[in-house]
């Protein structure tokens, strides 16, 4: 079907709140039906053979909202690893999970733990929740590992840091960089997310609400991606 996929698909998943809202039902009705949209999501990218796919799940900065609302995120998530795990795992689908394990409830870093520990041999897909995640705080957190790395084994710490060393240091590695950033529900930025990997991805944006997503929405986005002329600075 396409002749060129992107070899990491990044995704914003924004706009369950609004659409919940639209339909007079609390926000976490919002959040219980775009997890139906992941499903719609995974169901899609295996059947085209996406390899890579990176959705913005909880950032560091959404510990700003109402606490039943964070809680119904949690709950929720505990709930979708519960119920899909197995199948995702029979899939071939890795799981894997880019943030900060600090503040996540326990049982919530449990059950991701179990997803990441079941599924570490799949080669099919890998999944990446980025889950209390935030950019500013992944490169931070890079240079805070190199430098402990550094000194534990008493490497120079005048020595220059690379690129290279950088990258193998964010939550995502070994991941590739992002080639297409999608992001849902009309909002046009980038939302402190994967700011280093997306240093040349082709950014889409789409005014359909994360619930709605489905596997029209993801094909006219790869079609949109397909179409564009990625020079990464040159001619």
């Amino acid at each position: 079907m396409f002749e060129n996929l992107p070899s990491h698909v990044a995704l914003i998943m924004d706009g369950n709140g609004r659409w919940a809202t639209s339909r007079n039902l609390p926000r976490k009705e919002g959040h219980k039906e775009g997890s139906f949209a992941i499903d719609r999501l995974l169901e899609t990218s295996l059947e085209l053979g996406l390899k890579n796919i990176s959705v913005y799940a909880f950032s560091t900065e959404n510990w700003k909202r109402p606490i039943s609302e964070i809680n119904s995120i949690f709950e929720l998530l505990d709930f979708f690893i519960e119920d899909r795990l197995q199948k995702i795992h029979e899939r071939g689908i890795r799981v894997l999970h880019s943030g900060a394990p600090s503040k996540i409830p326990f049982s919530s870093q449990k059950k991701i733990q179990k997803a990441i520990d079941l599924t570490a041999n799949n080669t099919v897909l890998n999944l990446n929740f980025c889950l209390n995640y935030g950019g500013h705080e992944e490169i931070i957190h890079a240079f805070n590992e190199i430098l402990l790395k550094r000194k534990n084994s008493k490497m120079n710490p005048d020595k220059e840091i690379t690129i290279q060393d950088v990258e193998e240091n964010l939550y995502t590695h070994p991941l590739p960089p992002v080639d297409l950033l999608i992001r849902t529900a009309g909002e046009q930025r980038v939302s402190n997310f994967l700011l280093w990997q997306i240093a040349y991805a082709e950014i889409y944006f789409t005014n359909t609400l994360w619930p709605d997503f489905n596997r029209e929405a993801l094909l006219s986005a790869l079609e949109w991606y397909e179409k564009r002329v990625r020079k990464f600075g040159g001619l």
